[in-house]
């Protein structure tokens, strides 16, 4: 049986090797690249993103990439976000007073968290959601976050028979989603590439979704 092809995109995001040889544990075959074709064509696309929500906005940009990614949502085609790659799919980030737009793909706004310490550093537990793919027998695992900003509410109001999307959450000074399950878009605030073997399974759960 052929190991399932994914994309990490290839933007400039300073993480994606390790997100590379995370993928290829989880038993994908991975490709590093931008390229129009290679990303339509693959079974899944992982949005990887560190740093600034504008930064990562305008990196994206140049390659593309939201174009590349609202294609493939268009055509039903799974993309998984990670941290900043997962904020960047709301409408809008707020850091340090700069409002930025975001690709749209859910409504809502990514803000700093409202916590005694920022940013949110090290590793903590998950509210899965019930029905969740991704964290299918690892509900009660611990992962790994770094970020200082996050979505801290859902306002998508999704009509049957779409099926609700599924969300998990997490606290740092206050609850914020920690991953989210929406038909082929699926994201997470935190590194499962970062996040030992929990992450890698979490991984090897969203390739056992893709062609399905």
């Amino acid at each position: 049986m052929s190991k399932p092809s994914v994309v990490v995109l290839d933007y400039g995001s300073g993480n994606v090797h390790s997100v590379v040889k995370a993928l290829e544990l989880a038993g994908a075959d991975v490709s590093l690249t931008a390229d129009a074709k290679a990303v339509a064509e693959a079974d899944g696309l992982l949005v990887p993103g560190v740093g600034a929500f504008s930064a990562v906005m305008d990196a994206l940009a140049r390659v593309n990439g939201p174009e590349m990614i609202d294609r493939r949502l268009a055509g039903g085609r799974p993309v998984l976000g990670i941290c900043v790659g997962m904020q960047v799919l709301f409408e809008r980030g707020i850091e340090r007073g700069q409002t930025t737009e975001g690709l749209g793909e859910w409504p809502g706004t990514v803000e700093e968290l409202d916590a005694p310490v920022v940013p949110h550093m090290g590793w903590n537990t998950v509210e899965a959601a019930p029905e969740s793919a991704l964290f299918s027998g690892i509900e009660d695992e611990r992962f790994y976050f770094v970020h200082s900003y996050a979505a801290r509410d859902w306002s998508l109001d999704i009509i049957p028979p779409f099926p609700p999307a599924h969300l998990t959450w997490a606290d740092h000074g206050g609850r914020f989603l920690a991953a989210v399950e929406n038909g082929p878009l699926s994201a997470t605030q935190f590194h499962p590439e970062k996040s030992g073997e929990p992450g890698i399974r979490l991984l090897a759960n969203w390739l056992g979704t893709l062609g399905r």
